[in-house]
């Protein structure tokens, strides 16, 4: 069974039958995370890096943001038996899609979010593909931990 996660979103499942899949990471940010102990894995995606920018719009739709996001998906993975300690950690986006000159440079500022979020909670990440200017689609497997990466114009591989 596949989960979708949408713009703005995220999915954490233990079900080893799903697998959790987010399309089109421009410079949105891919947040995968997986605890292979007990087979919990979710996948976040956000638009912005701060939610300061819109408090109304923070409260109503947290996972637009680095800063609600973030806490969010590690939070709902430990409720089903993911340990801190033991979480693998993937990274896809952050791209310059529609910002090709970085006048904006939403792409970069999504991904020091996150490493600033991380830095400050000793998070490492384990694996990435980040910045350049092509979309990404990334899906996790629930059951294996297994993740999957496809760029535009080429085909699904796993990392």
């Amino acid at each position: 069974m596949k989960q979708i996660v949408g713009v703005a979103d995220m999915k954490v499942s233990n079900r080893p039958e799903e697998s959790i899949i987010t399309y089109s990471l421009g410079s949105c940010i891919g947040l995968v995370i997986y605890d292979p102990v007990v087979k919990v894995g979710g996948i976040l995606h956000y638009m912005l890096p701060e939610s300061s920018i819109d408090k109304e719009k923070a409260i109503a739709r947290p996972y637009m943001f680095a800063d609600r996001g973030i806490p969010l998906l590690f939070k709902t993975a430990y409720q089903l038996g993911a340990a801190k300690q033991r979480i693998k950690i993937y990274v896809a986006g952050g791209a310059e899609i529609l910002d090709q000159k970085g006048f904006f440079n939403i792409g970069k500022r999504n991904y020091m979010a996150l490493k600033k979020i991380f830095f400050k909670n000793n998070v490492i990440i384990n694996k990435q593909d980040v910045g350049g200017n092509t979309n990404r689609t990334v899906r996790l497997e629930i059951s294996t931990g297994d993740i999957y990466v496809k760029t535009s114009g080429s085909k699904e591989i796993r990392i």
